[in-house]
């Protein structure tokens, strides 16, 4: 009998919260993290800077996305990177345990962009080498939980990734920059949602410094896309390397 990757870790992982280790009751059955401990990730709140979602008072232009593409307008991460949330991405990242999209993605599903118009989700892509060593992209997982809670189609052919680019964690802002510049690409620039009529949004699982998304919004304007947003699980408080 032929059991599917998340039907078998349901099948494998006790019944209780993947933080706290409580046990699940009836209503959190198919959760990962109990209701207490999601309750308990940090939102990211306003203020913040209209475009890129930084909660930090601003004077004039906001420097963190003053670079970024024209049609990159508008990015917003759920909770900070912290406690519970960054066990949560790791989870997802490095754990095996795909299925935890479900919970991060019902946190996110609040952030729905103003519906303006038709949109699709797009993934950040997986490098092939890393993609084959952790068996799915946690960023589609995230996308495909989302595209459930906003009924709204996920598009894996429109981006890819064009090089293997070393892990950002470690990088100051500026080298982050340089780390994924021209790492993107539209892979297929005829497809009918690429134009003016829809807008993109961009799924992650963090944001730090928003590099990966301002070049993967940067490859998706060179084919002709007009609006693109971008979503994260978390946001990681920027480092700071001076």
């Amino acid at each position: 009998m032929d059991i599917g990757h998340s039907a078998l870790e349901q099948l494998l992982l006790p019944a209780e919260c993947l933080l706290c280790h409580a046990l699940l009751g009836e209503r959190d059955v198919a959760r990962i993290v109990c209701g207490v401990c999601r309750h308990r990730w940090r939102s990211v709140r306003a203020p913040w800077c209209a475009r890129c979602g930084q909660p930090e008072p601003h004077f004039g232009a906001c420097r963190l996305c003053a670079g970024w593409p024209v049609a990159l307008d508008w990015v917003r991460s759920a909770v900070w990177l912290a406690a519970g949330a960054q066990q949560a991405v790791h989870a997802l990242k490095y754990g095996g345990l795909p299925r935890i999209a479900d919970d991060l993605a019902a946190t996110m599903a609040p952030m729905r962009p103003p519906d303006d118009g038709p949109s699709a989700l797009i993934p950040i892509p997986l490098a092939a080498k890393r993609l084959r060593q952790r068996g799915y992209n946690q960023s589609e997982q995230l996308a495909r939980s989302l595209a459930r809670e906003w009924r709204m189609s996920v598009l894996v052919d429109v981006l890819v990734r064009t090089r293997e680019t070393p892990t950002q964690t470690a990088l100051t802002p500026e080298t982050r920059l340089a780390n994924v510049r021209a790492a993107f690409a539209a892979a297929n620039v005829q497809h009918s949602m690429i134009n003016d009529h829809w807008t993109l949004i961009i799924v992650d699982d963090v944001f730090t410094t928003g590099a990966t998304l301002a070049e993967a919004a940067r490859a998706l304007e060179q084919a002709g896309a007009k609006r693109v947003c971008g979503v994260t699980f978390a946001r990681a408080a920027i480092p700071d390397f001076s």
